[in-house]
């Protein structure tokens, strides 16, 4: 029986590590462009409204999942946030109006609530309806959120390529949110089942083309 729990441990430890890593790169793409004490704090804010919602999600995960298109709906709302983070790259660093804070928060929840659909039922599963054991995986993910994304915002600022390289990574996970849900997959299946691996690249591809078109508009309107 202890080697059995303990293995659950050992696997939500494990669960944590691999899927906090998508919602620590939707923080340091938030806070990327805030001023360095106002980045800790958005850090900070963010990652404690969004592990409250986690919380609030924990219970609600397996009756939300059931609502019809919830994960389509999800997965077009986290493709918009990776082209709004991708859009905003060229502004200034150094802007510290207070409106910039609070937008940088908002997204973070935002995104880890949508991100953290399938997250935390991963986690619910395992622990198999013991509360301790979730409150042990919410607990373990704050660290490696928090810490994580600092780290993510050091290498950002160091090689701007990850902040594509991230901003694709959030729109595959938006893509496979689509093709994951359960009307999205039946969809899928009665017409062309490829699309189920096609769609989470169609996805990166198209915040490819509108990423360039919209830096490409930018540097026209800086030059008049």
């Amino acid at each position: 029986m202890e080697a059995a729990f303990l293995a659950k441990i050992a696997s939500i430890i494990l669960l944590d590590i691999v899927l906090s890593g998508d919602n620590a790169v939707v923080i340091a793409l938030a806070c990327r462009n805030l001023a360095k004490e106002q980045r800790k704090k958005a850090i900070l804010l963010g990652t404690g409204g969004a592990i409250g919602l986690r919380i609030v999600l924990t219970f609600v995960a397996v009756w939300l999942l059931q609502i019809p298109l919830v994960k389509v709906v999800g997965g077009l709302l986290l493709l918009y946030i990776a082209f709004d983070l991708l859009r905003s790259g060229d502004e200034d660093p150094d802007v510290k109006s207070g409106n910039n804070l609070f937008a940088a928060v908002r997204t973070i929840i935002v995104a880890d609530f949508v991100m953290s659909l399938d997250n935390v039922l991963a986690i619910a599963g395992v622990a198999n309806g013991h509360i301790g054991l979730v409150a042990l995986g919410l607990l373990v993910s704050i660290p490696l959120i928090v810490f994580g994304s600092q780290i993510i915002i050091k290498l950002m600022e160091k090689f701007p390529i990850l902040i594509w390289i991230g901003a694709l990574l959030i729109a595959y996970t938006a893509g496979t949110m689509v093709v994951d849900d359960k009307y999205g997959h039946q969809l899928v299946e009665a017409t062309f089942p490829m699309m189920e691996h096609l769609i989470p690249i169609i996805s990166m591809v198209l915040l490819i083309i509108i990423g360039v078109w919209t830096k490409n508009r930018q540097v026209r309107n800086i030059r008049r």
